[in-house]
């Protein structure tokens, strides 16, 4: 018999604290050791947290979120699952434990989803009637918002026959829908659309909110730029058609990327303040050598930037491999912490989708994002002839205290006339 209070346990390399990402248990719930009690968030990643103890859960702090510093009450259990045995003074109550907490909605009217109706009488059969008016006294006034109000009015229908399932009675679009189903109002013509009036409030929780505070902050201290440049890509796309042809039975399948990282491994010794990380509290810029780029992959959960790392060190297949394997690991939650972190140089590709010019946000503290859009075919002139060629643009952005705009454009425009002559890739 016994109150156990459990604090948060340091789940990362010497955090501070940790934000509330969604509870398995409530106040009330039996628990077994090592049954999950809570996912929380450090830095990009979700851990979930063990009962180190069986027994019921008298108390849980916070909900998601929220954030709790390390060594901070968590959650109480009463470890022999006899809370009355427990002093007085020591008891928690589930009545004054804290509940983990829901995202707000407000409720959703459900108009559009009922019969349209135009008849201004409704016509009731006398069951109904008796049966409506049993769930309010004789005289007690309806409460319903002024839109419930308004709407019923527009159907012709009574407030005072219809049973509302809200606080104290209260009636909403749901029960104005449910007495019409029920048989309520037999008008079912169609009429004009009905006025929407639903507002979902959404929590900023967990990675959601992270991106947020990151983005925030990307933009907030570095003064961003965009440079575009138009790329022919023909030549590339069919020599990495003749790769995947030849070696495709034994190889990872080889995208643009690959290749695009290629290409930055041949640029950044020519421009090595691109390949870097600014320190703007110390006002010191760390060029990089190591090439780890960064690869924006959009996941269930947010977006999320997976890192290839060494990529001067990898052949075409092993950065297509490590792009495939991350990108996985993203996607279905078990990337280390280590493979989320760390780049010195982005790339966000929207795919299939492209567009033809994008603005993307740097990684903060990195100096320069690689923006990839989509291959198009596209009528160009060469030589005095039009022809159909494979167009894509790249469009990148710069922090314009380390990267000068002329810089920027003679770095795009190298990456240009290796991707468009891609045999000068593998020319030392």
């Amino acid at each position: 018999m016994g109150r156990f209070v459990f604090k948060l346990p340091d789940v990362g390399e010497g955090i501070a604290e940790a934000e509330v990402v969604s509870w398995h248990v409530a106040v009330g719930s039996a628990v077994a050791e090592d049954d999950p009690l809570v996912d929380v968030m450090t830095d990009k990643a979700t851990v979930e947290i063990p009962s180190p103890r069986a027994g019921r859960v008298l108390a849980i702090t916070g909900g998601p979120g929220d954030k709790v510093r390390v060594g901070a009450e968590l959650l109480v259990l009463d470890v022999d699952n006899d809370e009355a045995a427990l002093p007085q003074d020591e008891a928690a109550s589930p009545g004054a434990a804290v509940a983990p907490l829901a995202a707000p909605t407000i409720p959703a009217p459900a108009a559009s989803a009922g019969p349209l109706l135009t008849a201004k009488k409704a016509w009731r059969t006398p069951q109904a009637s008796a049966r409506v008016a049993s769930a309010r006294p004789t005289g007690a006034k309806p409460l319903a918002s002024p839109a419930v109000r308004r709407r019923a009015h527009e159907l012709g229908i009574a407030l005072q026959f219809i049973p509302g399932t809200g606080p104290a009675g209260r009636i909403g679009h749901a029960d104005l829908d449910a007495y019409i189903a029920s048989g309520g109002n037999a008008a079912v013509v169609a009429s004009r659309p009905a006025r929407l009036q639903r507002i979902e409030a959404i929590k900023i929780i967990g990675l959601r909110r992270r991106i947020a505070e990151r983005m925030q902050e990307s933009k907030r201290r570095i003064p961003h730029y965009s440079y575009v440049e138009e790329l022919d890509v023909t030549t590339l796309e069919e020599l990495r058609a003749h790769l995947n042809a030849r070696h495709g039975a034994d190889r990872p399948r080889l995208t643009l990327l690959p290749f695009l990282i290629r290409a930055l491994v041949c640029a950044i010794p020519r421009f090595p303040q691109v390949n870097a990380l600014f320190d703007d509290e110390a006002g010191i810029v760390r060029r990089h050598a190591a090439l780890h780029i960064g690869i924006a992959t959009q996941t269930p959960q947010g977006l999320m930037v997976p890192v290839v790392r060494h990529a001067e060190a990898l052949d075409l297949w092993e950065v297509a491999s490590e792009i495939s394997r991350l990108a996985a690991a993203a996607r279905d939650g078990t990337a280390a912490r280590d493979e989320l972190s760390g780049s010195t140089l982005t790339i966000t590709s929207l795919g299939p989708i492209g567009g033809i010019v994008t603005t993307p946000v740097i990684n903060h503290p990195e100096v320069a994002i690689i923006g990839v859009n989509r291959i198009v075919e596209r009528p160009v002139a060469r030589g005095g002839q039009i022809v159909i060629r494979k167009m894509m643009n790249l469009s990148s952005s710069f922090d314009h205290r380390v990267v000068d705009g002329w810089e920027a454009a003679q770095f795009v425009q190298e990456l240009k006339g290796l991707l468009e002559q891609p045999a000068s890739l593998f020319v030392e």
